[in-house]
């Protein structure tokens, strides 16, 4: 059954295009022109060519975050996935946690992947529903007047090992090294952030959910959604460090065993050239052998 975490006044988003200079060992990028709406971005995002995938100039829509979240849980690993319907793609994609960065965080985007992680990513236990904690930051609590949380635990999320390659917004190097990698099809800059997720060591029969944002036409308000039964998060087993193909949900402490027959990977699972991704999907088994 749907539960209604959230109603809120949608807020204007604002963002900017994105100058980028990449050369085979850096990748710079700064925000150029006036602010853009959602829509006028949206229109901004067309196939893009660029014939030298490890050096150009060329200015892009906009800037993406993804993280790509590990969790070692009970002696076994996964990877967090969310499950996304694309009638734009006319596809069905397993993606990492991801959203736009707006203007005012282009030059920190770590800060957009802590409100999605905050949104997205809901982990409730038996004693109630849990605050993340990245390092010494506590991420915000969207949904605290609707979920009750649990007082004594909380989850944390430490940085696994970066990018090698810098990455500059302007002169200054990001933190915590993302990967990124130029989408074609959308003309977009998109930053993916390593992370390992920790559970408390005595959460009682965890659940790992995922909410959702839509807009409601009739009343205008932004509203945030999750289902107990539909938890659109999955976790993808690894062993050895090598996918076994095997999907689950993490529903009250049991891995639910999930079908992974006609899903897909998002493009940040794809081949990548240089500083560029062409495709818009690529198979389940390849993309996920890919680290």
């Amino acid at each position: 059954m749907t539960q209604i975490v959230a109603r809120k006044n949608p807020v204007a988003f604002k963002t900017q295009a994105i100058a980028v200079t990449a050369s085979p060992e850096v990748l710079r990028y700064e925000p150029v022109g006036s602010p853009l709406s959602f829509d006028q971005m949206q229109q901004l995002r067309k196939p893009l060519q660029l014939e030298d995938p490890h050096q150009f100039q060329t200015t892009l829509a906009n800037l993406g975050v993804s993280v790509d979240i590990r969790l070692h849980w009970q002696q076994r690993d996964f990877r967090l996935l969310v499950r996304q319907d694309r009638p734009d793609h006319g596809d069905q994609v397993l993606k990492l946690l991801s959203g736009y960065v707006p203007s005012h965080e282009l030059r920190v985007p770590l800060l957009t992947v802590m409100t999605e992680i905050a949104e997205e990513l809901l982990i409730e236990g038996s004693a109630g529903w849990l605050q993340g904690r990245y390092q010494d930051t506590w991420l915000p609590e969207p949904y605290a007047d609707s979920l009750i949380r649990d007082e004594e635990r909380h989850f944390t999320l430490t940085t696994r090992s970066g990018n090698a390659r810098p990455l500059l917004c302007r002169e200054l190097n990001l933190l915590e090294r993302p990967r990124a990698y130029v989408h074609l099809p959308t003309s977009s800059l998109q930053l993916v952030y390593r992370m390992e997720l920790t559970l408390p060591e005595d959460i009682e029969s965890p659940s790992l959910l995922h909410a959702d944002e839509f807009l409601d036409q009739d009343s205008g308000e932004l509203i945030a959604r999750m289902d107990h039964q539909r938890p659109e998060l999955f976790l993808a087993e690894y062993r050895d460090a090598e996918p076994t193909g095997e999907l689950y949900h993490l529903q009250r402490g049991e891995l639910v065993a999930q079908p992974a027959a006609g899903l897909l990977l998002s493009e940040a699972f794809a081949p990548q050239q240089g500083w560029l991704v062409a495709a818009a999907n690529c198979p389940l088994q390849q993309g996920l052998a890919r680290d």
